[in-house]
């Protein structure tokens, strides 16, 4: 286990600027003596160590080093390229072309050959199975674009109401988010950072001006992921009929179905109260029984209603 710490400890001091004793210890959960010594061991071992005190202090490698490709496994290099070939599947971006290609150049040949001959056992798409099309691939391009440049951009906004509104915004950065990409940016109509699904947006355009940076970061925006279209939440009770199984267990997960006595489906979660509810509701048709809380099963049966009038005359 230690020589596992180290390794461990030693990978996050190559990826984060700084980091303290009382976190590593928190972390791998061993006393900070214990963190004293291992860092004895890793600067023992030739990778240079230096430590700060005072409020902001702790560890550092020093910056000039740099870790041979040799810890990076042939296995790690596959992962790598899995996870680079699926993002690139809805990105037309040159970068991306030329970063798969450094990482390639990082395989002895041999294990290249060995790469093709056995072929991947994982693969990572991030576009649906209609696939995506040029244009989608230009927009998620010319939006990281934005993001990088801090340029401001305009796009005409249709939210799940169906009503559509002119943005102007400040691009943050792209997110891939269940099955769709989304955009993070400060919105100065509703003069707050906003998400912005993809598949939603038209009449795209980036303009000269630039903006200053806020402050913000993507992570710090995910983390406030689903502030503005969700809605409040409401608990369901749904029953399903057994036909229907694989779908209900699919989409609600194991944890949350209950075989009833009669064969029927029991489902308790609790989702937003959004147009998008309703029409995943709707989706399940006579296969589904609203059993709480009353005022969706009356919405879910007035759509119906709606949906009746309109093929009424067919």
């Amino acid at each position: 286990m230690k020589i596992e710490r180290l390794l461990a400890i030693t990978m996050m001091l190559l990826s984060q600027r700084r980091v303290s004793a009382t976190m590593l210890a928190e972390k791998f959960e061993v006393s900070l003596r214990t963190i004293y010594r291992d860092m004895e061991t890793i600067n023992g071992a030739g990778i240079p160590i230096v430590s700060y005190t005072g409020a902001d202090g702790g560890y550092e490698i020093m910056e000039q080093f740099r870790i041979e490709r040799q810890l990076v496994t042939f296995e790690d290099l596959q992962s790598i390229l899995v996870a680079l070939k699926g993002v690139q599947s809805s990105l037309d971006d040159q970068e991306m072309e030329t970063l798969l290609t450094k990482i390639k150049a990082l395989v002895k040949r041999a294990d290249q050959y060995q790469m093709e001959e056995t072929g991947d056992t994982l693969l990572f798409d991030t576009n649906l199975w209609h696939g995506g099309g040029i244009s989608d691939k230009s927009i998620l391009t010319t939006l990281r674009q934005a993001a990088r440049n801090r340029t401001v951009t305009t796009f005409l906004y249709t939210n799940t109401a169906g009503d559509a509104e002119h943005r102007i915004v400040e691009p943050i950065g792209l997110a891939w988010k269940g099955y769709a990409w989304y955009l993070y940016a400060y919105c100065r109509l509703r003069e707050d950072y906003r998400t912005f699904r993809i598949s939603r947006m038209s009449e795209l355009r980036i303009h000269i001006e630039t903006f200053m940076d806020r402050g913000v970061t993507l992570a710090q925006l995910d983390a406030r992921w689903g502030n503005q279209e969700t809605g409040p939440g409401v608990d369901l009770v749904l029953r399903f009929r057994p036909r229907v199984r694989v779908q209900v267990e699919e989409a609600f997960g194991l944890q949350h179905v209950q075989i009833q006595e009669d064969g029927t489906l029991l489902v308790r979660v609790t989702y937003p109260d959004n147009h998008w509810l309703y029409g995943m509701l709707l989706g399940y048709g006579p296969d589904l029984y609203i059993v709480e809380p009353s005022f969706v099963a009356e919405r879910v049966k007035k759509y119906a209603e709606q949906v009746v009038k309109t093929y009424g005359g067919i």
